[in-house]
């Protein structure tokens, strides 16, 4: 049995490990200090600097969900232009992988499964896996997840300095930092999730540059989609009205009448209505508004045809949902419904004028899955299809010129009066 990892950090509580779990056919657990922090309220000893002149194998832990790994891809992006010798991989969950496979910048992933832990089959596969991550040997873990499940994977593989966050949304919280060597620089509050991310860069030393592209296209499934979307002439309008919180979902009624108008005032604009399977009855009650200009796409497209989808998009209506952030990284036009969520620190990259939230209710944002305010989803009822529509008006006018833009990220949010 090895040292648990309590005795590695002085005094900080122990915790031990299975001996399946930590067999590896590489060298045993490196000896590490506690992490350095830039919180003057912590006090950790210094962490030996990485030789970044050299080639460096990378970790990148961020298994989960659809929006957070897209906001984290600039950390991918950055890293392999300062250092492009270097070989990045990613841990993420099974579900989400073909978002990155094939990435160029990308040498591999390993995949995580976090449904049927309870069964007896998981675990050896889980094992296995943490015995591959180990065998790369990897000279530097970065934890971007922030848990305490994804700190302790972080340790598990056994690089030779892991970096975690030290913000309340990741790495501050459940105990997280016990598992690192060095925390990246603390975010001031409503920071957007990417530049949070970005701080594992600053606490290496290494430029932060935007210009990169988020998404590279893939052309198989580019085809596809160009193949469905050519039956049709115009402009199209992608909708995604579902979401996994039902305090985030805008009404679904409201999205048909928000179709129904835009339909009536502009007969060159087509809908098509992207979501997982389970968003088909929503699908359903948009599609009736207008049958012969709208499209279900609900639960048919891949992830790649999704990306390809909202890539040729005038404009997208979302809801506070992983493709949303998906449509902002491709620099496509948004129209972004906000509940309980603070847009600030999660909304769709460098485009907070695109979004609409009531701001004048005391809940919000309140950031709960449950709605227990005396109007039951205020928040979202308050913002009306004509709201929605002359956003999305105001935007489709300027679609052509936003496609050549820079992408800034400004940090106000457009609010629904009532």
């Amino acid at each position: 049995m090895r040292q648990p990892i309590g005795a590695m950090l002085q005094d900080r509580p122990s915790v031990t490990v299975p001996n399946e779990m930590l067999h590896a056919t590489d060298a045993t657990r490196r000896p590490r200090n506690p992490p350095q922090s830039t919180n003057p309220e912590i006090h950790y000893s210094t962490t030996p600097p990485l030789h970044l002149s050299t080639p460096l194998k990378i970790l990148i832990l961020k298994p989960s969900s659809l929006g957070d790994v897209v906001q984290a891809l600039p950390v991918l992006r950055m890293l392999k232009r300062a250092l492009p010798a270097s070989k990045v991989f990613w841990w993420i969950e099974s579900s989400l992988s073909p978002l990155l496979e094939g990435d160029p910048d990308l040498s591999g992933l390993f995949l995580f499964d976090r449904k049927g832990w309870r069964q007896p089959t998981w675990w050896p596969t889980m094992w296995s896996r943490i015995r591959a991550v180990r065998q790369r040997r990897f000279d530097l873990v970065l934890d971007l997840q922030g848990l305490s499940r994804s700190a302790f994977f972080a340790w598990l593989a056994n690089g030779e300095t892991t970096i975690g966050l030290d913000n309340p949304r990741e790495g501050n919280r459940e105990g997280a930092q016990i598992f690192y060597d060095l925390l990246a620089p603390r975010s001031p509050p409503s920071t957007p999730a990417p530049t949070r991310y970005l701080s594992v860069l600053t606490a290496l030393g290494l430029p932060v540059d935007w210009n990169f592209e988020w998404f590279p296209p893939r052309p198989t499934a580019a085809a596809v989609v160009r193949q469905q979307a050519t039956q049709r002439s115009g402009r199209w309008v992608i909708l995604l009205p579902g979401a996994r919180w039902e305090t985030k979902r805008w009404p679904v009624e409201f999205f048909a009448q928000t179709v129904r108008q835009l339909a009536a005032e502009d007969s060159s604009l087509n809908f098509a209505v992207l979501g997982a399977g389970s968003d088909g009855p929503l699908a359903q009650v948009i599609i009736r508004a207008q049958p012969n200009r709208c499209l279900d796409l609900t639960g048919k497209t891949s992830l790649p045809e999704m990306i390809e989808w909202l890539r040729l998009a005038d404009l997208v209506i979302a809801n506070d949902t992983g493709p949303l952030h998906v449509a902002a990284a491709l620099r496509r036009p948004v129209v972004a419904i906000y509940g309980p969520s603070d847009p600030l620190a999660t909304g769709p990259h460098g485009q907070s004028d695109g979004v609409l939230q009531t701001r004048d209710l005391p809940c919000v944002p309140c950031l709960s899955q449950t709605c227990t305010y005396r109007e039951p989803l205020a928040c979202l009822r308050y913002i009306t299809p004509d709201q929605v529509c002359a956003r999305a008006r105001l935007t489709l006018f300027a679609s052509d010129a936003k496609r050549t833009e820079p992408c800034r990220h400004s940090a106000k949010t457009i609010s629904a009066s009532r």
